[in-house]
């Protein structure tokens, strides 16, 4: 028996049409597995559908808001209803907001607590509620996969993201709690991880790392300086780490938070 097949695994990915999130996606549709992109815009949706058709016909997409209950039940439903189980959950929605961060000349106290908040939303609320809606259906098979995406942030303070690293470091909680819970109470057949990335170029972040010319920019710099393998991460380098938690390989983990960070989890800054 192949641990690591995927072939039969229905994966839901909210976020599916971001850098990491869709990076993931495509891959796991490459391992066979049947895909669901999840995402707030029906454009993104449209779009990352029709790309990932290119690929493999076993690719889905639906419109949703992760942070609204609602709207999650009726995907839900409509995932049931049309593939009559889910395996997996890939909570890979979030982001971050300029008014939850502290800006060059800023100080703690000019941080804009809406802001703040719609970030805490987003990240772990954000990942809450679908594991709310979506883990209910894996209970009922007492089988199922939900992986977090956590954050260099959440370990230790990294300058200015205020609001992201509260919340991921909330995730990082929540992934042990929820882990415990569903084991002790619905048995070994559902497990709860997160993969913690380290620094990634993406959208988000990229005029904050890169100069226009492609040269880092002082923040850049730092992170390079306290990463031993001294460079960033590319997107298709989590992909390792997600089919392990994604597969049986790794029935036996649970409450785990894995670090894809080019050793700067491990390094002091001496």
């Amino acid at each position: 028996m192949n641990l690591f097949n995927l072939e039969d695994k229905v994966v839901l990915v909210t976020g599916g049409g971001g850098v990491l999130g869709g990076s993931m996606a495509e891959y796991l549709l490459l391992q066979g597995a049947t895909v669901i992109i999840l995402h707030y815009k029906q454009d993104t949706v449209d779009a990352t559908v029709k790309h990932m058709k290119t690929i493999s016909n076993k690719v889905d997409g639906y419109l949703c808001n992760v942070v609204e209950e609602e709207s999650l039940q009726e995907v839900s439903d409509a995932i049931i209803a049309k593939y009559g189980k889910i395996d997996v959950l890939i909570n890979a929605a979030g982001g971050n907001m300029p008014g939850a961060t502290v800006g060059p000349t800023q100080s703690f106290f000019d941080i804009n607590m809406d802001d703040f908040k719609k970030v805490v939303d987003l990240n772990l609320f954000g990942s809450i509620i679908p594991s709310v809606v979506f883990g209910k259906e894996m209970v009922k098979n007492k089988s199922g996969v939900i992986i977090n995406i956590s954050s260099m942030a959440a370990d230790r303070a990294i300058t200015r993201v205020a609001g992201y690293s509260a919340s991921k470091a909330a995730i990082d909680n929540y992934t042990k709690w929820l882990s415990v819970e569903l084991a002790t109470k619905y048995g070994d057949g559902l497990r709860v991880n997160a993969i913690a990335p380290g620094f990634f170029i993406g959208n988000q972040n990229r005029a904050l790392l890169l100069n226009e010319d492609g040269s880092y920019t002082d923040r850049g710099n730092t992170i390079i300086n306290n990463t031993p393998m001294k460079r960033f991460g590319e997107a298709d380098e989590l992909h390792g780490a997600l089919h392990y938690l994604c597969s049986d390989a790794s029935k036996f983990v649970t409450g785990i938070v894995i670090p894809v960070d080019g050793g700067f989890s491990a390094f002091s800054g001496v």
